[in-house]
């Protein structure tokens, strides 16, 4: 029986979310599988892979063979180097010791790389949303000066109609005292 270690679907239509299994090749995708090594949801960024990383080297060891994605996964995580390492040591190259420090220092410097990343996500959102509050402000600014504007401009228009009604009721005055003059004598 050849094992493979793959990706089965999971989660709902347009949200995918992953689990990462040992299984025979020859069951379905979404079928019988042997061990849920981890999770892997692609729909966070950056994706969020949670991997049990003594299971996975455990499979390759016994000969599992991974998938294009679910080595990219592997790779990711640092457990095709736990894999690696464990030759080294069991041709004596290496000691457990070392071995285990480099894993070490590689995945400190990776989970470095990740929260940079993460970091960088997160002041990029918080610069959009700066831009946009100003903009929205920008905006806000200009509507009430219009406003402003429109509102001084009524007043304007008002002010002289009322000048021109005073105007007219004083030349209609003297017309009145004519009137007046005229039939009293």
């Amino acid at each position: 029986m050849s094992v493979k270690i793959r990706l089965q679907r999971h989660g709902k239509k347009q949200k995918p979310f992953y689990w990462v299994v040992a299984a025979d090749a020859r069951s379905k995708r979404d079928g019988k599988y042997l061990e849920k090594i981890g999770t892997y949801n692609p729909n966070t960024n950056p994706a969020t892979i949670e991997l049990n990383l003594d299971s996975a080297v455990k499979w390759l060891h016994n000969g599992a063979q991974p998938t294009d994605t679910a080595k990219a996964i592997l790779s990711y995580k640092g457990a095709l180097l736990k894999h690696h390492l464990d030759g080294g040591i069991r041709k004596g190259a290496l000691t457990q010791e070392q071995a285990d420090a480099k894993l070490a220092a590689w995945l400190e410097a990776k989970s470095g790389k990740v929260d940079a990343k993460k970091e960088g996500l997160t002041k990029a959102q918080a610069d959009v949303k700066a831009k946009a509050f100003k903009a929205e402000q920008d905006v806000n600014a200009k509507r009430l000066a219009t406003a402003a504007q429109a509102e001084a401009d009524a007043i304007a228009a008002a002010t002289p109609a009322v000048e021109e009604v005073a105007e007219v009721e004083v030349e209609e005055a003297p017309a009145a005292e004519e009137n007046n003059e005229t039939t009293e004598a």
